[in-house]
């Protein structure tokens, strides 16, 4: 059979395949609701692109308003002092595209919860614009993501806790859009709530931003909605089209975003300027917080700093102190730190602060009977301790133990078999 006859009866045992076309996904803007009239007498601006249609509110502010204590302008100060640094930390912005940013959303979590409101404020030359987008309603929600620009590169966003919350929540509403919408860029994050805690510890109970608000901004909001209430009067002004009353979450998201400006600027104060931490509690903090940086010697500067104003009143300085004038091998100056701890400190740092001049004592100072005392000190305070946990006490009595059996053979070296069996 030739060549040509054995392809013709190959061909003829194949099936025949029938090609279909894939079907081009097409995208149709939807219409504008119902309520749009009713919406834009509120003072809503509406915009349109491509994807559909989004509401807006655009708010100027002078560079001189005041949001509580605080000029609004004072924050360009704040941003030049930050560019003379000379050193990297989490609340240096990284460009000039600094954006105070935040959201209102139908829920706190989930592919259900939707984002219905972004506020964005940007410093321009010689004014502050805000701008709040609304979403119509979720046919519109690539249009209304589209908007908001923050698919853009370079930006800094200014948020209060936005890595956890804010930003993972956009993230999740951009890929539900990801064929029509740009890449939406990681950016840099600056995250006030954990600036916040940090230089605040110890000084507040809680860190929601209205109790930041009262006790360090000095702003107290008037008529303002429970953050909960929020997606409840969204979806009313969606149902029913009364937009009246959604204008009390755009204040309240205007408040958030005017807050976050002025706490940017009261918290560059605290790490920048010696002369504004109100208290050694506060210069600690942030001086710990240098050194949970890597920045060590910006640390014990400050260290030294707190506890040359504020004496031994303060010991958890002391405490921190303590540990980087061993680093740097002033061994005598430590042990007068952590003698302040060991005597008028508490919890976990009194403790740590005795088995630190156990340790100094034994080790550096060649003082095995002062070694062995502050040992005991330290063992007979762990027996008192009942707010401590457990594995903390057990590790720290296993520790000064052992510790006490090695100094007791360099004090008694002829009788180290025989304390080894005591202990």
């Amino acid at each position: 059979m030739s060549y040509e006859k054995k392809l013709m009866a190959m061909k003829s045992l194949v099936k025949k395949t029938t090609v279909v076309q894939e079907s081009v996904e097409t995208f149709t803007k939807p219409p504008a609701p119902s309520y749009e009239k009713r919406w834009l007498t509120t003072g809503l601006e509406k915009i349109e692109n491509d994807l559909g249609i989004v509401y807006k509110r655009v708010i100027h502010y002078p560079l001189t308003y005041m949001h509580g204590d605080i000029c609004l302008g004072d924050i360009q100060e704040k941003l030049t002092n930050w560019t003379e640094t000379g050193y990297a930390h989490p609340l240096a912005p990284s460009s000039d595209q600094l954006l105070f940013f935040d959201t209102e959303t139908t829920g706190l979590k989930g592919a259900g919860a939707v984002i219905f409101l972004i506020g964005l404020l940007e410093l321009k030359s010689d004014e502050f614009i805000m701008t709040q987008y609304v979403l119509p309603n979720p046919d519109h929600e690539a249009a209304f993501l589209y908007a908001s620009k923050l698919w853009q590169e370079g930006l800094t966003l200014v948020t209060y806790n936005g890595k956890s919350f804010d930003f993972p929540q956009l993230q999740t509403r951009w890929s539900l859009h990801r064929k029509q919408l740009p890449k939406l860029p990681v950016p840099k994050q600056i995250d006030l709530l954990h600036g916040s805690r940090r230089i605040w510890k110890g000084e507040m109970d809680s860190f929601k931003l209205t109790e930041i608000e009262r006790k360090q901004l000095g702003f107290h909001r008037k008529d303002d909605i429970p953050g909960h209430m929020a997606p409840i009067i969204y979806q009313d002004a969606v149902k029913n089209g009364r937009a009246e009353i959604l204008m009390k979450v755009m204040w309240h998201n205007e408040w958030d975003i005017l807050s976050l400006v002025t706490l940017f600027s009261l918290s560059s104060d605290m790490i920048l300027q010696e002369e504004s931490k109100p208290t050694a509690q506060v210069a600690t903090n942030i001086a710990k917080w240098f050194k949970d940086l890597g920045l060590t010697e910006r640390s014990f500067a400050e260290l030294e700093r707190i506890a040359e104003v504020y004496g031994s009143s303060y010991p958890l300085t002391h405490f921190h102190l303590g540990f980087l004038l061993k680093r740097y091998r002033e061994y005598d100056r430590a042990v007068q730190s952590f003698e302040i701890v060991a005597s008028s400190g508490e919890g976990r740092e009194q403790i740590l602060a005795y088995e630190e001049l156990a340790k100094l004592y034994e080790h550096k100072l060649k003082d095995f009977p002062l070694a062995v005392d502050r040992i005991n000190k330290g063992k007979s305070l762990l027996e008192q301790q009942n707010k401590l946990s457990k594995r903390f006490i057990d590790s720290m009595q296993s520790a000064f133990s052992k510790r006490e059996i090695r100094v007791k053979k360099k004090l008694f070296p002829g009788q180290a078999q025989k304390l080894t069996r005591e202990s």
